[in-house]
């Protein structure tokens, strides 16, 4: 089949002879294991066991959150014996959720029960792998079930397997393809049942023969009819993007997926893994670690989620200038601040630095615009531009410049001649802008809740307004057959005033059950007042004959302002019962003057009785300023004839230590001392 190739790309020092002198061995059993729970593009898993619990190897000990996620299982048999924050193997240093399980030493599995596919059906199948953990082992770490759908064309035209392993120092897919071949090519088929594309290819570089020799004689064993390739060595050759480009001819663009070209990816492992959960029923326990670099002892190891990465560097005996691990491959894999982190399911190669192996970068120096780096992208990108908006804290513009479309293989690091590390300017402006959308994201969210709530108390203010006015309605309906009685004459009592016995006909409210609330509410109004009017008409009459004539007259002026009392909002008496007598207003006023003239009266009486004011300390002029008031108010009636003043404001005095004239005297004041 015909070969294509992409632009860009480099060759650097392969580096992986050293690493596939012996074949692959089983790491020794840890004392102690700490298993992240994060280990996968996507949600968090929940833990689902605690502290105390003993578990099995295979066991689930976190629970996949959504879909985008994939379960977490114990490495071996022993005790739960935390549930807390580890360091884990990130750039960062961050610490992140972890179970830690303290090792019995039996190794016991749970009991494995093999599935059956054809039971299952694909949406059996895709669950199935979730819950059994398998991820992309190629370094992306997406959950596999996930890609396991035709996607939006429907029908695959290419399934393509990934065994290119392009970065250098990386051999454990060399080594699984060289001594467990016909397990990736079951696992193969097992994506092709569920994708059913139309070819399926399987794309190894030319510099691993060995590789090649055993998947081709694997896929002739099986019977299948898959092509496996040999592509040329090129970094990034191992891109899936890259891959399908030199293996299909088609290039997938930045804003879609593979599969919208009728294409899918999967790595050799993530093939591998996916069969040993189908057959076997076992769940992603440990994976192929290349360790290598500056050790004595260079090989592949199988090595169990969770050991610490301390001791799987100790197999490979490294040498005393060693001064930290890099993970990954030495283009993209960055340095363990802690080699007290774990292994987690993307831990494909852990490498011993050293500066004899990897000498300390000149300084760097300016950007000379040479376009090097832009010659050996392999997306085709502008390094050199973004470098400078990046640095110039542009985010906008780097993002015009395709960013994001940064796959960051290294290799604009790799030629610059300034030594310039483009990667990390790239990945800093990456993690700000993350930022920057995460607050707006937060700003947005916030904004929409609010409104939601301002519509939700609107919503709820008007669905208030209508059961009141339903209610109002009701209460209306209910009081009309009441208002319309009430025009009928009732019987006055004995001894009341003839007024008291009128009623006053409410007004309906409207025919329909939304009638005007406001005539509701004079209606609700109006009967009440009949009703207290009833009920003064039926009480006993009041005894006044004890009173004086002006008590009794002001009671009987209270009587009558009670009487003809109505609220503004009241409706205008319809009919009454009684006749109302012409000269109601005239004997209402005469009895207002009459309660108010022996008010006064009373008020002069008790002016009288009182001493009078002493103001022969007075000055003259002081005497003369007491005379006027007391005059004053003879005047306007509040003195009596006698001239008292006892009530009388007392005059300014001179003296600086007097209290204030508006201060009424204690109440066992001599009211003769002087003011």
């Amino acid at each position: 089949m015909g070969i294509f190739s992409f632009k860009g790309g480099v060759k650097p020092a392969s580096h992986k002879a050293e690493s596939t002198a012996l074949p692959i061995a089983e790491a020794p059993l840890a004392a102690r294991y700490v298993v992240p729970l994060h280990q996968s593009i996507g949600g968090t898993p929940r833990p689902c066991v605690a502290v105390g619990d003993a578990v099995l190897r295979g066991q689930r000990i976190g629970e996949a959150d959504g879909w985008i996620s994939a379960a977490v299982h114990a490495p071996t048999s022993g005790t739960v014996v935390a549930i807390e924050d580890a360091p884990m193997p990130h750039p960062s240093g961050l610490p992140a959720l972890a179970v830690v399980i303290e090792a019995d030493g039996r190794d016991a599995w749970i009991e494995r029960q093999p599935a059956d596919p054809a039971a299952l059906g694909p949406d059996g199948v895709r669950a199935y792998l979730q819950q059994s953990g398998v991820v992309g082992l190629g370094g992306a770490v997406f959950p596999s079930h996930a890609k396991l759908s035709a996607g939006k064309a429907g029908a695959l035209d290419e399934l393509v397997i990934n065994g290119a392993e392009c970065e250098p120092y990386i051999t454990c897919d060399d080594l699984l393809m060289r001594e467990r071949a016909e397990g990736i090519v079951a696992g193969t088929a097992l994506f092709r049942d569920l994708l059913k594309p139309k070819r399926v290819l399987i794309g190894i570089e030319d510099n691993k023969p060995e590789a090649i020799a055993a998947m081709q004689a694997a896929v002739a064993k099986a019977g299948e009819d898959f092509a496996v390739v040999a592509v040329p060595t090129r970094y990034p050759t191992g891109g899936a993007k890259e891959l399908i480009r030199v293996l299909t001819g088609k290039e997938v663009p930045a804003a879609q997926r593979s599969t919208d070209q009728g294409v899918q990816c999967f790595n050799v492992a993530t093939a591998y893994t996916a069969w040993r959960a189908v057959a076997f029923g076992e769940p992603v326990t440990s994976r192929l670690v290349t360790v290598t670099g500056n050790v004595g002892s260079a090989r592949n190891w199988d090595v169990r989620i969770g050991t610490p990465i301390a001791e799987v560097m100790a197999l490979a005996a490294p040498r005393p200038d060693t001064d930290g691990v890099v993970m990954g491959g030495p283009m993209m894999g960055v340095m363990l601040p802690d080699t007290a982190a774990p292994v987690v399911k993307a831990t494909n190669c852990l490498i011993a630095h050293s500066p004899a192996l990897f000498p300390p970068k000149p300084a760097e120096m300016p950007c000379i615009r040479c376009g090097e780096c832009a010659r050996a992208c392999p997306h085709q990108l502008q390094p050199f531009e973004l470098y400078w908006w990046s640095r110039a804290k542009n985010f906008g513009k780097a993002q015009e410049y395709a960013l994001f479309d940064c796959i960051e293989c290294g290799c604009c690091n790799f030629v610059c001649p300034s030594h310039i590390p483009l990667v990390s300017y790239f990945r800093f402006a990456k993690s700000e802008i993350w930022a920057r959308e995460k607050e707006k994201a937060a700003a947005e969210a916030a904004k929409t809740r609010f409104e939601f709530k301002q519509l939700r108390d609107e919503r709820e203010k008007a669905e208030k307004a209508e059961r009141l006015a339903k209610a109002a309605a009701r209460q209306a309906e209910k009081t009309a057959p009441a208002a319309t009685a009430s025009e009928r004459p009732a019987p006055a009592a004995p001894g009341a005033d003839v007024t008291t016995s009128a009623t006053v006909a409410a007004p309906s409210p409207a025919a329909d059950g939304n009638g005007d609330a406001e005539a509701a509410k004079k209606a609700a109004i109006a009967a009440a007042l009949e009703r207290a009017r009833a009920q003064r008409a039926s009480a006993v009459p009041r005894n006044t004959d004890g009173l004086s004539p002006a008590r009794q007259a002001e009671i009987a002026a209270i009587d009558a302002r009670r009487e003809s009392a109505t609220p503004a909002t009241a409706p205008t008496p319809v009919a009454s019962a009684a006749p109302v007598p012409a000269d109601a207003t005239t004997d209402e006023e005469a009895a207002k003057k009459a309660a108010i003239a022996a008010a006064m009266a009373r008020a002069r009486a008790q002016r009288a009785a009182a001493k009078p004011r002493n103001t022969d300390n007075l000055t003259p002029a002081q005497q003369a300023a007491v005379a006027a008031i007391d005059q004053r108010r003879e005047s306007t009636g509040l003195a009596s004839p006698a001239g008292a003043t006892g009530t009388a404001a007392a005059p300014l005095s001179t003296d600086p230590h007097a209290a204030p004239a508006s201060s009424p005297p204690p109440a066992d004041a001599d009211r003769t001392s002087t003011p």
